[in-house]
């Protein structure tokens, strides 16, 4: 399906993005993967960090295309997760991986079920390569909004 269509049924509204935005969003996702990283704090902590940097790559990534996710409708996460391939080249089998992390997280915030060591490297090594998937993708697909990003 592509961006259009997914617009057309509103799991996707337009938006205009401007280097600002992606600078404060490059930013965040620095600090969140940093943040992953702090071995003191718990290991669902860690992962919900990391996660949330795959989701700001994510983000970014459909901004770039000129959408961002309805958040008012269910399962935008889902929806950015199968954008990757779309927006940033991600390969299916790579967004499947991500897309596990998202269904563990799920479990973990609605079922209390603890977030194993293993998942929590998974999901940081799976943030570092996406945000650096999304820089390299900005300088040579979109360096009007790194340039100031930097």
């Amino acid at each position: 399906m592509s961006l259009a269509n997914l617009a057309r049924i509103n799991q996707l509204k337009a938006h205009v993005t401007d280097a600002g935005e992606v600078r404060r969003l490059l930013a965040a996702a620095r600090r969140n993967l940093a943040d992953s990283g702090v071995a003191g704090i718990s290991d669902e902590t860690r992962f919900d960090a990391a996660y949330k940097v795959i989701m700001q790559c994510a983000l970014i990534g459909l901004m770039a295309h000129g959408y961002r996710p309805s958040t008012t409708v269910p399962g935008h996460h889902q929806t950015m997760m199968q954008t990757l391939e779309l927006t940033l080249a991600v390969p299916k089998s790579a967004w499947l991986v991500l897309d596990a992390l998202r269904k563990k997280r799920n479990i973990n915030d609605y079922s209390g079920d603890p977030i194993e060591p293993e998942s929590v490297r998974e999901c940081i090594h799976q943030a570092e390569a996406m945000l650096a998937r999304v820089q390299d993708w900005l300088r040579t697909q979109r360096p009007d909004l790194l340039d100031a990003a930097r």
